[in-house]
């Protein structure tokens, strides 16, 4: 809690904003697992353009709510 006291307000709304973003994002491992997929799957994925990532620090990362965005606008409806 000492941390936040040296923080000014504007600078604590950013930084708890921040904080709530990160934890939407996943990495690879945890997409593959939310996706019932192979990590290798997700790669292959993104070196063929086939879902947006952001590399942060060296890893790859991706917004959920991206993600489940993609998944809606991929799905198709049965033809009876």
């Amino acid at each position: 809690m000492l941390f936040f006291a040296y923080l000014k307000s504007s600078n604590l709304r950013l930084y708890l904003n921040e904080v709530r973003v990160m934890a939407k994002l996943m990495d690879v491992d945890e997409l593959a697992r939310y996706l019932k997929l192979r990590r290798q799957t997700i790669y292959n994925w993104l070196h063929n353009k086939k879902i947006a990532g952001i590399k942060v620090g060296g890893v790859w990362r991706f917004d959920r709510r991206e993600v489940d965005s993609w998944l809606k606008s991929r799905h198709q409806k049965c033809l009876s």
